[in-house]
């Protein structure tokens, strides 16, 4: 698959709705790159690599991860680098690493809520072969934010209020103006049966608009402007006023 460039420096492998692949991030330092998320398989990082590869590109040595969800983490037992996540989204990943992998138990955490219908079918999508699951916690955690120097681009994640789930973390980077949220103004699926808390949607919207970006990337959706980003925040908002959603 072909990766997309953004700017000089950053660039994209695109979602795949197949099996809930989200967008996977990268940023090219003179020093080192980033990836952002690892991809929800080996088999999709895989795929990450082998773009680069036709771009000439450096393999990443440092990733990000946006937020525990299995399609922005089951790549990262196969990622030749170090990992970083925030500290909740690391606390969740080690719970997630005891979870097991057969019918039977996968079928006991849809049971009991602790597994969503949307994921555990598209985990079996990803995985014809349920045994090859693993699940890795970062190597890296930190707990408000982290800038690194990639030399000639810098890149900071942060730490944010979010919608879709609370340990999500945000990347910025500020000499391409360029912002990567993850799923961060989703719907919760797994606390608010996909739908959004007006405050927190009210509190990821402040926190944006101290962040000067010019281009917004969602994990499942095509590049959008700052204004768009702003214009279906107020959507958000003022559809969950109009319910009991809040």
């Amino acid at each position: 698959m072909v990766i997309n460039q953004i700017s000089e420096r950053i660039y994209y492998l695109p979602f795949d709705e197949n099996t809930d692949r989200p967008n996977l991030g990268y940023i090219l330092g003179n020093k080192y790159s980033i990836m952002i998320d690892c991809g929800n398989s080996p088999k999709h990082l895989s795929l990450f690599y082998a773009g680069l590869e036709e771009r000439h590109l450096p393999i990443p040595q440092i990733a990000f991860i946006t937020h525990w969800h299995w399609d922005h983490t089951f790549g990262m037992e196969a990622f030749n680098g170090m990992t970083i996540a925030g500290q909740l989204t690391n606390n969740k990943l080690k719970e997630v690493m005891q979870w097991k992998w057969t019918d039977q138990v996968m079928e006991e955490r849809l049971a009991s809520g602790e597994e969503i219908e949307f994921c555990d079918e598209n985990i079996r999508k990803e995985y014809k072969d349920l045994s090859e699951i693993s699940v890795k916690s970062a190597d890296m955690t930190f707990d408000r934010s982290i800038s690194i120097d990639l030399g000639g681009i810098t890149c900071i994640a942060l730490n944010c209020p979010s919608p879709h789930s609370k340990d999500s973390v945000i990347i910025y980077v500020p000499e391409e103006k360029i912002l990567f949220c993850g799923d961060a103004d989703s719907g919760d699926f797994y606390d608010n049966k996909g739908q959004r808390e007006v405050e927190r949607v009210k509190q990821y919207r402040d926190v944006l608009m101290k962040i000067p970006f010019e281009v917004y990337l969602h994990g499942h959706c095509e590049p959008v402007s700052r204004k768009q980003v702003f214009s279906d925040l107020e959507e958000m908002i003022e559809g969950n006023q109009n319910t009991n959603f809040n």
